[in-house]
């Protein structure tokens, strides 16, 4: 028998050739592997900074200050020139295209020329009645150009300035013209010569306020269109105002022909025309310290603006009080200079307005937004008057008879800090408020893009939905992972996470349709099954525990739980039988209306309980998947040293297991909620979209992303309501941002802290 010789073991070869080749094939995928980690984490880097970057670049522009320039052809700014024709300047105006001029003079003379070089285009003389001279004119609607003149011997005439674009030898040809809307017979208003005229005209009537400081005269003219013969037939009614103990220096008629307003030195005076008893004033305001230098009407007719000789600008509106009484009020004033104002032009489209003082200083403002977007001095001398394109993109300056051109570059003059996220006093309002309302039928709108309704929104329903997910999703995966036996979590497991692939169109879709419909029928049952579905699982846990050994091992250990699904559904039925006789006993038979009628509150039927509940059904497979991986990675020495040291298992899950996973539970908290404010299809299908500030749990919402979701499509690419909607996306994403940033950093203590167990 031979004894084999240990001391020497075999050697193994470590650099044969296979070995070599499989140690360089290993470290190949090792370095392939940590490239192509590193370029997919990159690259979702860059990804996510090139998102950034493209909404900044989008919202970007909103926030840019005007600039203004003499306008430039073939690059070369264009000379001043001499007003054409001869008189003062009454009126000034331009077409759509800012290539033509018109200008009124006292004479008569109505001159059509071109902008860039001051060249007559057309010309002609008003006739005047015999006798008599232009003493006044008004500006009836600039989106309209309508204007009335004025006469000495108390008539008034209404002329419209009108642009017909033609093509002829594909070259683009505008010929103006001068349109009579009543006819070219001057219209009789009063006995006294028209030193002030204000007009205002629906579709079918007429009326003329004028006169002067000693007495005012108003005339009401109808115009009827036989539908048959197609003949016009024009009556008028002339009466005269009562003394309003008020010198007058300028009329302002409100569009809607009931309230007229009557500038003094320092004062104003509201008349309301058709109060019982015939006209009379309802206010004398002093509006300014110094003098009224400038008195103009807003866009849309519903607001004044008051220049006066301090150098100041405020805007007023008529507001209703809580004696249901109108009330002119100052809504708010505009940083100007110390010299007095001579002149404001009006935006046609936009509720803006240009203001030029007596140093030759250029201001540009936005009523909406109380945003003064260009300070520049233009002229060193005083100026006569300005005059806007209607696209807001020229100005018309006259001074001593000289006319220049300026291009001003202004394309979101609405949008400031305040108009985003504070309240805003709009026209119509009684009060300052949060609104969204990014369009209207009118061209007189006054956009409100407020983003507090949505952001609001946006919170709403996240905090909804987890309040409902929460509680649910972290429940079911602390029991999952500690209680259930391993044969039965591998079937809900999967199953719950199968929930997350469902669409949210089909959720929404459910919940729009099926959902809300059901919840309005049957909201008594919905709060009876809140409230007995959990007793009734707590009750049968308790009986099933003193249900006799030989009965509960029949059931195979850890598959117990199983029975709660039956006694769920059991008692969700039970509920819904029993809310009947409870609705009609508590509620007189109709919880809905009682809720509306005796407690107040407003009902929608779709709210944010059906978004809680549609949406809290979305997050949960999301919280539940992540919080059940944390709490089943806890080592299982933790929970087996707590259990030997005579801890029981509900202390070792609450005070071992549950601290040690409270990284990844904090991880899924905030992956969820993340989840639910940029949901989109369940909010846009089941909320009803209504941008309101409203904690009420029946009361709708609209959110960021849904907002984005129904107004990107009809939204002008480069508008200003197209980049507030970038706008929006980007709140969401800094909101993303922001709230991931401070979720690591709470995770990252809870890690430091708890790393130790």
């Amino acid at each position: 028998m031979s004894i084999e010789n240990t001391s020497n073991p075999p050697q193994i070869d470590f650099n044969t050739p296979a070995q070599k080749r499989l140690r360089k094939v290993r470290a190949l995928k090792d370095k392939l592997a940590t490239m192509g980690i590193a370029f997919g984490g990159i690259s979702v880097i860059i990804a996510i900074l090139l998102i950034f970057f493209y909404l900044l670049y989008e919202v970007a522009p909103l926030f840019q200050s005007a600039q203004i320039e003499k306008w430039k052809v073939n690059e070369q700014q264009i000379e001043d020139y001499a007003a054409p024709g001869t008189g003062k300047t009454l009126y000034l105006a331009m077409e759509e295209q800012a290539e033509i001029g018109l200008r009124v003079s006292d004479s008569g003379e109505v001159i059509f020329f071109n902008v860039r070089t001051g060249e007559t285009i057309q010309k002609q003389q008003i006739k005047l009645p015999a006798g008599s001279r232009i003493e006044s004119h008004a500006v009836i609607s600039e989106a309209q150009h309508l204007f009335a003149l004025g006469f000495s011997n108390g008539e008034a005439l209404v002329l419209k300035h009108d642009y017909k674009s033609t093509y002829p030898n594909g070259v683009r040809l505008i010929t103006p013209s001068i349109k009579y809307p009543v006819g070219e017979a001057p219209i009789k208003v009063g006995d006294k010569p028209l030193k002030l005229l204000s007009v205002s005209h629906n579709e079918e009537s007429w009326n003329f306020v004028g006169g002067d400081e000693t007495g005012l005269q108003q005339t009401q003219l109808t115009v009827e269109e036989n539908m048959m013969t197609g003949e016009v037939d024009v009556s008028s009614e002339t009466d005269t105002l009562p003394s309003f103990n008020l010198k007058a220096q300028d009329l302002l008629l409100f569009p809607d022909r009931r309230w007229l307003m009557i500038a003094g030195k320092s004062k104003l005076a509201v008349v309301d025309l058709k109060a019982q008893g015939g006209p009379q004033t309802t206010q004398v305001l002093e509006v300014t310290k110094g003098e009224i230098t400038s008195f103009q009407m807003l866009l849309g007719g519903n607001a004044v603006l008051i220049g006066d000789s301090n150098g100041k600008i405020s805007q007023w509106f008529l507001v209703r009080d809580e004696a249901t009484d109108w009330k002119l009020t100052r809504i708010r004033e505009f940083e100007g200079g110390e010299s007095p104002i001579v002149d404001m032009a009006i935006e046609h489209r936009r509720k803006g307005f240009a203001s030029l003082d007596a140093d030759g200083t250029l201001r540009l403002f936005n009523t909406t937004a109380a945003r003064k977007s260009l300070t520049e001095t233009i002229t060193q001398t005083i100026a006569d008057r300005i005059a806007y394109a209607p696209r807001s993109n020229a100005l018309l300056l006259e001074q001593n008879g000289v006319m220049s051109l300026w291009a001003i570059h202004n394309e979101h003059p609405d949008i400031s800090w305040s108009a985003l996220w504070e309240k805003v006093w709009y026209e119509g309002y009684e009060e300052p408020e949060f609104i969204w309302q990014s369009s209207a039928a009118n061209n007189d709108f006054e956009p409100k893009y407020s983003l507090m309704p949505l952001a609001f929104g946006t919170l709403k329903a996240a905090f909804y939905a987890m309040l409902l997910g929460t509680p649910l999703a972290i429940c079911g995966a602390i029991y999952t992972a500690y209680f259930m036996v391993p044969a039965m979590r591998r079937k809900v497991k999967p199953f719950i996470e199968l929930m997350e692939a469902l669409p949210t169109v089909i959720l929404g879709f459910l919940a729009g349709l099926w959902l809300a419909p059901f919840m309005e029928d049957q909201l008594a049952g919905i709060f009876v099954t809140i409230l007995l579905v959990p007793i009734a699982i707590v009750a049968f846990g308790f009986v099933w525990a003193q249900v006799p050994n030989r009965i509960r091992f029949l059931i195979p250990e850890g598959w117990d739980a199983a029975l709660l699904v039956p006694v769920v559904i059991l008692a969700t039925l039970f509920s819904l039988s029993v809310a009947d006789g409870i609705e009609v006993l508590m509620f007189g038979g109709d919880m809905r209306l009682w809720i509306s009628n005796e407690v107040g509150i407003p009902y929608d039927q779709r709210n944010a309980l059906v978004v809680g509940i549609a949406m809290g059904f979305a997050v949960i497979p999301t919280i539940f998947s992540i919080t059940e991986d944390a709490i089943f990675a806890v080592p299982k020495h933790l929970s087996y040293g707590s259990l030997a040291l005579g801890a029981t298992p509900w202390q070792t899950l609450t005070r071992v297991v549950l601290p040690t996973a409270s990284p990844g539970i904090f991880s899924a908290l905030m992956i969820g909620m993340g989840r639910a404010v940029g949901e989109t299809m369940i909010v846009l299908m089941a909320t009803g979209n209504t941008p309101i500030m409203d904690m009420n749990i029946f009361e709708g919402m609209r959110t960021l992303a849904a907002n984005i979701a129904v107004e990107m499509p009809e939204s002008e690419v480069g508008s200003t309501h197209y980049r507030i909607l970038f706008l929006a996306a980007f709140v969401l994403f800094l909101f993303t941002f922001v709230v991931n940033t401070l979720a690591e950093l709470v995770r990252q203590h809870l890690r430091k802290k708890y790393g130790s167990l």
